[in-house]
């Protein structure tokens, strides 16, 4: 069973026959089928079915010549609706099944962004043309999760805010060039990094530490794609599955520059996800690559 199914509203699926069920219901009536030849004498296929607006599964297998399906693997989805990133994108397949990681080091972030790649018919498509559309693509990130909370904004002095922004387009230009190999941005980088370390000792002392830190997102676990993320709540949204009717939030969340989609089972959201709140949890990444010729 995938642990993310309640993150979509089937948080009452516990046996095997109850997942067949919806698994033939997505195979039998999907709102979207894709194929694609492999070039091996079989054709790639994928079915989806949404269950609540932009939120559904994916079921992903290949036709035989035979004519007849063969399932492979499946997964649920939310598409997101925001360009979260436009870095330069890797992608590669996983080892055990036909699915595909993307790769994104942004620098917003801080860190290199792994995640599941969502169309991956496209990009077989792309790639049986010989081409490489990753390299001049943006990517709209979502995620999903099954842990979260909602924590009170920070009180934000306005001339603080436009100087803490000027900062961070600083430290971008730092990172663009210490990747290039600029020795003084190098040092520049160790500098900040001591002093902002400096201060923070200091303050935790006496303070909590979400008043200290305002947004954040790195990696959680053992698995590559899941992070443990704090950003800032634009908009909320109350959606229930057409098939369960169990209520899920789509919360937009704004992290370190970065806009994504998150979507959690109502059981498993703590608090109530109102515009300039926080959120808190840990987030699976997936990611719509958006190819251009």
């Amino acid at each position: 069973m995938h642990k993310y199914l309640r993150a979509i509203g089937f948080s009452n699926i516990k046996k095997r026959q109850e997942l067949d069920k919806v698994l033939k219901d997505v195979i039998q009536n999907p709102g979207e089928r894709q194929y694609v030849s492999t070039g091996d004498d079989t054709i790639a296929v994928e079915f989806r079915k949404e269950y609540a607006d932009l939120l559904g599964i994916a079921v992903c297998g290949t036709y035989t010549e035979d004519a007849e399906f063969e399932y492979d693997y499946y997964y649920p989805y939310i598409i997101g609706q925001n360009v979260s990133s436009a870095e330069e994108i890797s992608i590669e397949r996983h080892i055990e099944k036909d699915s595909y990681a993307g790769l994104c080091d942004d620098l917003k972030v801080g860190v290199s962004l792994i995640f599941l790649l969502q169309n991956r018919m496209d990009y077989l498509k792309y790639r049986n043309g010989n081409m490489r559309p990753e390299a001049h693509a943006s990517v709209n990130f979502a995620a999903m999760s099954t842990e979260g909370s909602v924590v009170l904004p920070l009180m934000k002095d306005p001339v603080r805010v436009i100087s803490g922004k000027d900062r961070e387009e600083n430290r971008h230009q730092l990172l663009a060039a210490a990747r290039e190999g600029d020795e003084n941005a190098i040092d520049d980088l160790t500098m900040d990094d001591i002093d902002t370390y400096t201060a923070i000792s200091k303050r935790i002392r006496t303070d909590d530490i979400l008043s200290l830190v305002d947004t954040y997102f790195m990696p959680w676990g053992i698995e590559c794609d899941l992070y443990s993320v704090l950003g800032e709540i634009t908009e909320g949204r109350l959606l229930h599955n057409s098939l369960t009717n169990e209520a899920i939030y789509v919360i937009t969340v704004r992290c370190n520059d970065m806009t994504l989609d998150v979507c959690i089972n109502e059981k498993d959201l703590t608090g109530e996800p109102a515009p300039g709140r926080r959120f808190k949890g840990i987030i699976w990444l997936q990611g719509h690559v958006n190819f251009t010729m």
